[in-house]
């Protein structure tokens, strides 16, 4: 009886135990994560693409016990992609991390350059990590901040990449830029002016044109009269959507091609079926690269739709700052940002490693032809 016992009181023992070290341990508390993009207005569509990324990549974190014992609150503002609206959303965030008890560890966005360059001049003296999924301006890198990075490339790496595949790829000899009147627009387009002159080729024209305008109908005489075989915008796919449909409606049959402002499902809905055969680059990979059915299906369970282009860059940028954050083991920013440098970070946009300035060590431009009211990678060959 006696041994009997002694084996129940195991068994009770080992039961006891077994429950004990599955129960869920209490987190520690919150730590912040803003997510800084337009979530209303014209390009909506393109900023709530990458809060669903980030929302998926946080409640994962949470899922498996949070960073360093803290859960993860993602908390999305609109910063309706108008740069004196960033501004006040970078000191909206500023003044919070002063007056409030609650840990603020990150802060991913702005959506495009110009609010994020506008957003910087807070966030640089601020103990935050900063890290964009789209912006692509050149200066960003350029100004020496220690706590920003980027999981996309820069216009650097996309002019010249851009360039090329129109020169050398689709033979084009007579090239017309048309960009859009903001800092992406003229950031882009000089890349493009000086790759082509690299290249041993000069624009034929250049033209400038409104942001989100309801038409550009202003241009299209100029862009006939250049007699162009082939066209590239530097723009958003609000200008996308309205030149292009406005270009093939006066009868001109010269190659489309847009920079990644256009790279949205939007820029192909808007220009209908006169998107046909245009091409488009991209600065992230094709979403369906570094994903499968199983994260697909959990993105559409939590955001109620389907994963965009740029979903995946905010999945990718929640990883690289939870991966900083358990590398160093602490929320210090300048600790997290050393680990960030340091680390090869398996996301999905690929592998992710970083150069000191915060740009990828590796960057890789993307084009695709739509094909059947989808983009089609056609460089690199997938």
């Amino acid at each position: 009886m006696r041994k009997r016992a002694s084996t129940v009181l195991m068994v009770l023992l080992i039961v006891f135990l077994t429950i004990s070290g599955c129960r869920p341990t209490k987190p520690k508390g919150e730590v912040i994560v803003y997510v800084c993009a337009p979530l209303s207005g014209w390009q909506a569509d393109g900023g709530q693409t990458v809060v669903g990324g980030v929302n998926l990549m946080a409640e994962r974190i949470n899922e498996s016990g949070g960073l360093l014992g803290y859960t993860v609150k993602v908390i999305a503002i609109d910063d309706e992609a108008d740069d004196d609206v960033a501004a006040e959303v970078a000191q909206q965030i500023a003044q919070e991390m002063v007056r409030s008890d609650r840990r603020i560890i990150g802060i991913i966005g702005h959506y495009n350059s110009g609010q994020t360059l506008v957003a910087m001049e807070t966030y640089a003296d601020l103990p935050v990590i900063v890290i964009t999924t789209t912006a692509s301006d050149v200066s960003l890198t350029q100004k020496g901040y220690r706590n920003f990075f980027r999981v996309n490339a820069s216009d650097a790496v996309q002019g010249p990449v851009d360039a090329r595949f129109l020169v050398e790829e689709l033979g084009s000899k007579r090239i017309v830029l048309v960009n859009a009147d903001n800092g992406y627009g003229r950031g882009l387009r000089d890349q493009m002016i000086a790759a082509l002159e690299d290249l041993g080729t000069e624009p034929v024209a250049v033209l400038e044109i409104a942001e989100a305008a309801d038409t550009h109908a202003s241009v299209i005489p100029k862009i006939a009269a250049a007699q162009p075989d082939a066209i590239f915008l530097a723009g958003y796919e609000t200008e996308g959507y309205v030149l292009l449909p406005e270009i093939r409606e006066a009868g001109i049959e010269a190659t489309f091609m847009a920079s990644d402002g256009c790279f949205l499902y939007e820029f192909i809905d808007g220009s209908g079926l006169v998107a046909e055969g245009a091409y488009v680059s991209g600065i992230t990979p094709d979403p369906h690269a570094f994903t499968d059915d199983k994260w697909w299906k959990e993105y559409q369970v939590l955001e109620t739709r389907n994963p965009g282009t740029y979903s995946v860059a905010g999945y990718a940028a929640m990883q690289v700052l939870s991966e900083g954050v358990k590398t160093a083991g602490t929320f210090d920013t300048s600790r997290i940002a050393d680990a960030i440098r340091s680390l090869i970070t398996a996301t999905t946009v690929g592998d992710v490693a970083y150069q000191d300035n915060g740009d990828l060590a590796e960057q890789n431009i993307y084009i695709f032809r739509i094909e059947n009211q989808d983009f089609v990678q056609v460089q690199p060959e997938p």
